[in-house]
């Protein structure tokens, strides 16, 4: 049985992996594991150790922090918002906030600005 705090930061993991655009094989060659072992890891089947963790946080070029953050808001997320809980670990959604910060700045500004409105009167 997994425990949620290994999901949790696995998904974690994940996410910030996805956001800078490595795969599992190239996390695992910088950590010095197999790529099965990464994708464990990010599913929670495996717990991560304090040491591999630093390794892949240096990796991922992250505090250790960095993977435990919102996780007491992932439990309120699922009672009080709209907003899916697991909102990091939609490839979809990161996909979309990586081309989001390759607009230009004023572009992107602007694009904000119609989202925010648009999702006010939806």
């Amino acid at each position: 049985m997994t425990h949620p705090v290994d999901v949790h930061v696995g998904k974690r993991i994940r996410h910030r992996r996805w956001l800078v655009g490595m795969t599992q094989q190239q996390l695992a060659e910088r950590v010095g594991i197999k790529f099965q072992q990464i994708q464990k890891y990010e599913t929670g089947a495996n717990r991560v150790s304090a040491s591999r963790l630093w390794d892949i946080a240096d990796a991922l070029e992250v505090p250790v922090s960095f993977f435990f953050e919102g996780l007491n808001e992932e439990e309120e997320a699922k009672t009080s918002s709209k907003v899916p809980a697991d909102i990091l670990g939609d490839k979809e959604a990161l996909d979309l906030v990586r081309s989001y910060y390759a607009i230009p700045e004023a572009q992107r500004r602007r694009l904000f600005e119609l989202a925010r409105v648009l999702s006010d009167v939806a």
